[in-house]
């Protein structure tokens, strides 16, 4: 008889392991393997493929993922986690950290094998993360934290040492704002509703907590003002079907939220694609020096201590086509509810481009249509060649939209998901519109400064050595390549492990780039973010405000010394201190409706009162 294959044994114990932890019968449980990270979609959970001969640590590793999946299908119920979920993206994240932190506490208490393989999993993690190498507060990281606090209360042990500078950070702060409530856990771990109010008056503590219908600023509603008056010239059914539009995007949450989802990283994301997209530069090599403002410190001139790291990557080169295809159904799932929205969106933005398309007509033409006004001319001299008229319509310039995406790790969870649902909906009711739309995303491929920071630690540390982390700016989308091409592309941005840091004056000089070499007429840029400029490397060895600064640089250059129009849509952030064409987000929910109002607005060139 032939013996079993190490790996194939290695996949068949896991996910029968998985299935006795999750304690679900053998049908209720699915559980695949392919290459890529580990994650739980609804009761299927996708662990990575064993590669070649596993040692024991990778083996670890593997059932600490498979444990942590397996604890989660047993402890949480997804309907008592939507029904306390609190509002506002930083509140969430706390919310979903602590709520796995609870479940995997319940098996490693009672269980020490499962114990120890959640360990193994939290240090890799925590060691692809660099945290062991963090020496300031980053409000980023808040949720890590506080779920390593938590850890610490409800099992007893240690935060290991790849983790304990972070934590050590924020410790006395954090305790002495929330300690009882980490101590009032034990008591209700076992009471996911209990738990959770006791996470939500946590959260409250730490004023992290948003209010969902807190009202836009009284700028904001210049915008709304113009809808109307658009929605009257279109007429009062048109009025109706915009306004359900809206309240359809708006709502993405609550229709198109079919099913439970969490991700577990594999921590392994870091050195999976070096080298890949070497091949064209990313980051300031894009803006030349000429372009810079003068400036008498040169200590203060934004330059990167190396490019030599960085890279440009088309997103399917990120992730194998298995992987690829099932990131891309989870979005599927979540735009299940919002088919009907496209074509309405499309015929409205429709409509604003056709009204710009003024006409006129040509009259004593010797060939075209009769004109009527002229009969008499036609009776009274039949020979008379200039009877006739043309409509002529003016030329409207052809536009590309550059969708601009911040793949930074504050972005995970709800905020990236939908951020990728409203480029899906965006780029195909464009597409329809016949504007051109490319989406681009920016993100770093290390924390903490990848190899950019190892050569400058190698070369001595000089002073002010300038950017220090390495670039990672992905193309999901070209504005050539059709909708239906690129459609799987955008599932990328749900990965657990791309998003990193984010280092915004870059990317910004990146697609402007990029926009420049097109064709169109017009090109209009939109940035999507969620957060000031954040690379831990960089700041730390360089002025705290070395990223902003740059930042700033690069949107007054494309602001005043460019023919791209610039707009940017802050979630959770006010963006409307860096751009002049800007609106900032209460809620990421609302992501998709104020996409179409901006770039509505964008298109009549004539619009009052813009957005400060």
């Amino acid at each position: 008889m032939q013996a079993e294959d190490p790996n194939e044994l290695i996949k068949r114990v896991t996910a029968a392991t998985l299935k006795a932890v999750a304690g679900h019968g053998e049908e209720e449980v699915t559980v695949n393997f392919a290459p890529g990270g580990a994650n739980l979609s609804g009761n299927t959970a996708h662990l990575p493929t064993p590669a070649g001969k596993m040692d024991i640590e990778a083996f670890t590793k593997l059932r600490g993922a498979a444990d942590a999946m397996g604890l989660r299908l047993r402890y949480h119920n997804e309907q008592v986690h939507q029904d306390h979920m609190p509002p506002g993206p930083d509140a969430r994240a706390v919310y979903d950290a602590l709520e796995q932190v609870r479940c995997e506490s319940l098996g490693a208490n009672r269980l020490s094998g499962v114990s120890h393989n959640l360990n193994a999993l939290l240090d890799e993690r925590c060691v692809a993360r660099g945290y062991a190498g963090v020496t300031e507060k980053n409000e980023a990281m808040l949720p890590d934290v506080i779920g390593l606090l938590a850890r610490e209360h409800l099992t007893g042990e240690t935060t290991p040492a790849s983790a304990k500078p972070l934590v050590d950070l924020w410790r006395r702060d954090i305790e002495s704002k929330i300690g009882d409530k980490f101590r009032a856990m034990n008591g209700c771990a076992l009471d996911q509703e209990a738990f959770s109010d006791l996470v939500y008056t946590l959260i409250e503590e730490l004023e992290l907590i948003e209010d969902d219908n807190q009202p836009m600023d009284s700028d904001d509603n210049s915008d709304s003002d113009e809808a109307g008056d658009d929605a009257s010239d279109e007429g009062t059914d048109s009025s109706e079907a915009d306004a359900s539009d809206e309240s359809a995007m708006t709502g993405m949450q609550g229709e198109a939220e079919t099913g439970e989802e969490s991700e577990f990283s594999d921590g392994g994301d870091d050195d999976m694609m070096a080298g890949a997209g070497d091949d064209e530069p990313a980051g300031p090599s894009l803006w030349d020096d000429s372009l810079r403002p003068n400036d008498p410190d040169d200590s203060l001139r934004y330059r990167p201590y190396t490019t030599e790291f960085d890279e440009v990557v088309d997103s399917e080169d990120l992730c194998d086509p298995e992987e690829l295809n099932r990131l891309r159904h989870q979005l599927d799932q979540q735009l299940a509810n919002l088919q009907g929205v496209v074509s309405r969106l499309a015929n409205r933005l429709q409509r604003r481009l056709l009204a710009k398309q003024t006409r006129s007509w040509e009259f004593d033409l010797e060939e075209g249509l009769l004109d009527a006004g002229r009969l008499s001319r036609v009776v009274t001299d039949p020979v008379h060649p200039l009877s006739f008229k043309l409509e002529r319509d003016t030329d409207f310039r052809d536009t590309v939209v550059s969708l601009l995406i911040d793949n930074s790790g504050s972005m995970r969870g709800r905020p990236i998901t939908v951020a990728a649902m409203s480029a899906d909906i965006l780029a195909r009711t464009l597409e329809r519109c016949g504007v051109k739309v490319e989406i681009l995303g920016f993100t770093t491929r290390s924390w903490k400064g990848g190899s950019s920071r190892e050569k400058w630690v190698a070369e001595g540390k000089p002073k002010t050595p300038g950017r220090l982390n390495d670039l990672r700016h992905i193309v999901y989308k070209g504005a050539d390549q059709p909708w239906r091409r690129a459609r799987k592309n955008l599932g990328l941005m749900l990965r657990e492990g791309l998003l990193k840091e984010n280092i915004d004056g870059e990317a910004l000089l990146w697609a402007h780039q990029r926009l420049m070499g097109r064709p169109e007429q017009r090109r209009i840029l939109m940035v999507i973010s969620d957060g000031a400029p954040v690379d831990d490397a960089t700041l730390s060895a360089n002025p705290g405000n070395y990223l902003e600064r740059h930042l700033r640089d690069a949107i007054d250059f494309i602001e005043n010394r460019s023919d791209v129009e610039i707009t940017a849509i802050g979630i959770g952030h006010d963006v409307t201190r860096y751009y002049r064409r800007a609106v900032t987000l209460i809620d990421a929910e609302e992501l998709g409706g104020t996409m179409m109002n901006a770039l509505a607005d964008l298109f009549d060139e004539d619009a009052k009162g813009r957005k400060r």
